[in-house]
């Protein structure tokens, strides 16, 4: 069913809070939890509670609860307490805003505690080493897995050499996980199962080798145990998520007639691709529509180049032409144009047919989505934490495309978009969101818009360009030309010449 709320404006304020309490208050178009909360056990936990989990994850487990009372979720945010203060007075209730031109309100009711890693160890150790926990999820984003610009385990990370001095009270995900299955090992309990969710090429293998170098550091015996027994399943999740924003409040609170402190919302379209295992206490996935596949890369790599790669280009290309929102870039004729040309000249050639899927109907749905009129994606929110993105979405593309001796120069211009991008960010004094916002914004202050005087500062940026790039004269060439292109006639003008 859907909901497009009343025709009178609710004041948010005055309405009594989404709780348990409330649940049965909730208007009748409204969709709920189809079980009994109270009924429920916790088997997974989830690290990384934010606005994408609740969409996307949570979502499924909430389906998967119908089926299976044991599936509820504890989540463990690792750094703040905004999700749990937000949640935890609404009993973990929250609403999920499906997007199209027919909204759906829905309530998920699947998160059944709520958990600060920082503020409770003693409580996440209990909950990682509890019988019933076997399935761990993760939405860290890239930046919460401590890797090295060659994807390894960076031992010299702040919150990896923390956790090896004090492993009992972790602060990253790495030490966590291992914290977790050091415990289990010793009760003698099975492993969990270790499901990355985050946008990392080859997410499970990474996640498994960082965990087994941070586990080998502190117990050899420990880290041949995991290596034996855990399971990394690699995954491809898809589905795209605006960040929460006063309209959503007040359109979710007019559809619920009930406050809801943190709703989240996303287009209808959902994936989840999980690669096949042999774990024996894993969620009936299959049963909520979740892929199971021997191959997760092919869907990944199709998913991190096609859709990601070419939302950071919109998005990049986007707010230097002055524009807000994915659709609005959309809409620029010449910027749908060179998004298209991208995906389908340069991207798509990098890459093989997942099994069942058609690559040219694949892209004509992503440009469809980005499309979508019910959708207020923010670009700035797109382009946060370039320096750990880019990498994955487009440089691994612009590698694949110089092997294959194809055209750079749409490629180096999305990378150009960036660098701009940072320049521009700098020139205005706007923080910029990324791991590297200190170093970026050195950058970008030094900057004078000439490629020959700001390329090398950029280049040489840490874990963000690899060697193979950086000493390749045809890609330097090519991205300074774009560089200097976008800085002398503008983004639009550059890529209706691209």
């Amino acid at each position: 069913m859907t909901s497009s709320g009343p025709a009178t404006p609710v004041a948010v304020q005055s309405l009594r809070r989404l709780s348990a309490r409330t649940l049965a208050q909730v208007r009748p178009e409204v969709l709920r939890p189809a079980y009994e909360r109270t009924s429920t056990a916790i088997g997974t936990v989830h690290f990384g509670p934010g606005a994408f989990h609740r969409a996307h994850q949570a979502f499924y487990f909430d389906r998967l609860l119908e089926r299976d009372a044991g599936r509820a979720i504890s989540a463990i945010s690792l750094k703040t307490a905004a999700v749990r203060d937000a949640l935890a007075p609404q009993d973990g209730l929250y609403t999920l805003m499906e997007l199209d031109a027919a909204p759906t309100a829905r309530v998920i009711g699947a998160i059944c505690e709520l958990l600060v890693a920082p503020q409770d160890p003693a409580a996440v150790s209990r909950r990682l080493a509890a019988a019933n926990t076997s399935v761990i999820t993760i939405t860290v984003t890239e930046k919460g897995y401590c890797l090295d610009g060659a994807g390894e385990l960076d031992f010299d990370h702040p919150d990896i050499v923390h956790d090896l001095r004090n492993p009992e009270a972790p602060r990253s995900l790495i030490g966590w996980l291992v914290r977790g299955l050091l415990l289990r090992h010793e009760g003698g309990l099975a492993p969990f199962l270790v499901v990355s969710c985050d946008n990392l090429s080859d997410n499970g293998l990474t996640l498994k080798r960082a965990v087994l170098a941070f586990a080998a550091r502190r117990n050899r015996a420990l880290a041949g145990w995991i290596e034996d027994r855990t399971r990394f399943p690699r995954t491809m999740v898809d589905s795209i998520t605006p960040a929460t924003d006063a309209a959503l409040r007040s359109r979710v609170a007019q559809s619920l007639g009930l406050q809801d402190a943190w709703p989240v919302q996303r287009e209808r379209f959902v994936q989840w691709v999980v690669e096949e295992t042999d774990f024996a206490m894993q969620p009936d996935w299959a049963s909520v529509g979740v892929t199971l596949s021997r191959d997760v890369s092919a869907h990944e790599r199709a998913k991190l180049r096609l859709l990601n790669g070419a939302h950071s280009t919109l998005a990049y290309l986007g707010l230097l032409a002055g524009l807000e929102t994915v659709a609005q870039a959309m809409a620029e004729p010449a910027l749908r144009a060179f998004i298209e040309r991208l995906m389908l000249e340069d991207i798509q050639p990098t890459l093989s047919v997942p099994g069942g899927e058609d690559l040219a109907a694949y892209r004509q749905s992503i440009l469809q989505r980005f499309e979508n009129p019910a959708m207020r994606h923010q670009l700035a929110q797109i382009a946060w934490d370039g320096s750990q993105k880019l990498p994955i979405r487009l440089l691994g593309t612009v590698t694949d495309a110089i092997r294959a001796q194809r055209p750079l120069a749409r490629l180096s211009l999305a990378v150009a978009a960036w660098l701009q991008f940072i320049r521009a960010r700098a020139a205005s004094a706007t923080p910029i969101v990324d791991p590297l916002a200190e170093q970026l914004a050195a950058c970008g202050v030094r900057a004078t818009g000439d490629s020959r005087h700001d390329l090398p500062m950029f280049l040489n940026l840490p874990g963000v360009f690899p060697a193979g790039l950086t000493g390749n004269a045809e890609f330097v060439q090519a991205l300074g030309s774009a560089y200097d292109t976008i800085a002398a006639r503008g983004a639009l003008a550059a890529v209706a010449a691209a």
